[in-house]
């Protein structure tokens, strides 16, 4: 097969040209290095493009992936702000908005327990505000409500936007972004070290290789000789006509939502999760479960999501669903991403598994991937996340995936 040809081999390939795999290479990048993006679809076009564009602390118990949340809402205003000095505004506006969370309980259980995760995330530096009269933020909201608490700090974009912007910079600065390329595993000298990717279209010289493939990052770490418990966990949207403008204020999901997230159950998982886009569309999820790659768009699903939306939201009881569409999630039976250094292959790392929090987790990841790989100090602890954590392979962790 023929070689692809460069001017000089990459310092690192990147592969996959979604959010995760964008933040990875503009953070690298922006540190020097010569990065080339392999994806063998278009960019953004796989879990990216499914995404709600969630910025998140809200649905995070403190521990590890909060902490990494925290740094990426820290991160991300600064991040566009430097894009946009960088590619101009138009290139870099990624609709971001600061527009807030608020957790509903409807039942007076879930009002004591969203009171309890409130009290601990306030210990871990999130900003939790009990609201005594959600009304009061959300108009429209269900007078059956009895309780809410306010996160300022959520916040939202457009994901495809941003994967895009990212990976603008990326080009401007030396970078190259390589679509319809598949790659199928890595070479390796006789220590182990990666020395080339190989793909589609020949073998790839690097000095490195990020694994930023999302729900399909299991198969190319088995693929290269380090295999990782990824698997895909199916999620459906509901996309409903434009409404006017304030008609859904923030990001409002029920408290039922952290459960959701946080569940190991192969099985189907729903909970409200109610928002609106710049455009005034409102999109309505969630729903989770572990069925493979199965795409199929389950009407009864649907059904389920649009009840309890409208439950929460009586106005939208009347206003009809464009359209629906699903994604795929990288899960990991211990629900945390997967970041740095694989120590059984050198120059393998991985960037993978933020589940359906990679968006909002992206801006974080990068910067701790690119600290990893230079040699700087980490912004934060990343033994929570390393590829040889022994929650990753337990026999109970190997039979969920």
């Amino acid at each position: 097969m023929p070689v692809l040809l460069l001017r000089k081999h990459p310092d690192a390939v990147v592969v996959g040209a979604g959010v995760v795999g964008a933040a990875c290479a503009e953070a690298l990048t922006r540190r020097g290095l010569r990065v080339t993006v392999l994806d063998r679809a278009p960019v953004a076009s796989g879990t990216t493009a499914r995404g709600e564009g969630n910025l998140l602390v809200s649905d995070k118990r403190p521990g590890p992936e909060l902490a990494l949340a925290q740094a990426s809402l820290r991160r991300w205003p600064r991040l566009l702000a430097e894009l946009a000095a960088e590619l101009g505004p138009r290139l870099a506006d990624c609709e971001y908005e600061p527009k807030g969370g608020l957790v509903v309980a409807t039942t007076d259980a879930e009002a004591a327990a969203l009171r309890t995760l409130a009290a601990a995330q306030r210990a871990a530096g999130v900003d939790a505000r009990p609201v005594a009269a959600p009304a009061v933020l959300e108009p429209h909201l269900t007078p059956e409500a009895r309780g809410a608490v306010h996160y300022p700090e959520d916040a939202q974009l457009q994901p495809v936007l941003v994967a895009t912007a990212l990976l603008a910079a990326v080009t401007a600065r030396g970078g190259a972004i390589r679509t319809g390329v598949e790659a199928l595993g890595v070479r390796h000298g006789r220590r182990g070290r990666v020395t080339a990717v190989t793909t589609s279209a020949g073998p790839l010289p690097c000095g490195s290789v990020v694994n930023a493939c999302g729900p399909w990052a299991g198969s190319f770490a088995a693929a290269a000789g380090a295999p990782l418990p990824v698997s895909p966990r199916r999620g459906l949207i509901l996309v409903t006509a434009p409404l006017p403008p304030g008609t859904v204020r923030h990001k409002v999901y029920d408290a039922g939502y952290v459960g959701a997230v946080g569940s190991g159950a192969a099985g189907l998982r729903t909970s409200t999760v109610v928002e609106a886009t710049r455009a005034g569309t409102v999109l309505i999820g969630s729903s989770r479960e572990r069925v493979g790659f199965d795409a199929t768009v389950r009407v009864e699903v649907l059904r389920v999501l649009a009840r309890r939306a409208t439950a929460l939201f009586p106005v939208l009881r009347e206003v009809p669903a464009l359209r629906a569409y699903g994604g795929f999630r990288p899960y990991t039976p211990d629900h945390l991403p997967v970041i740095g250094e694989d120590p059984r292959r050198p120059g393998l790392w991985h960037a993978t598994g933020h589940e359906g929090a990679g968006i909002g987790l992206a801006a974080a990841t990068g910067e701790l991937l690119a600290e990893l790989r230079t040699g700087q100090t980490p912004h934060l602890d990343p033994a929570p996340f390393r590829a040889d954590r022994p929650a990753l392979f337990t026999e109970e962790a190997r039979c969920s995936v």
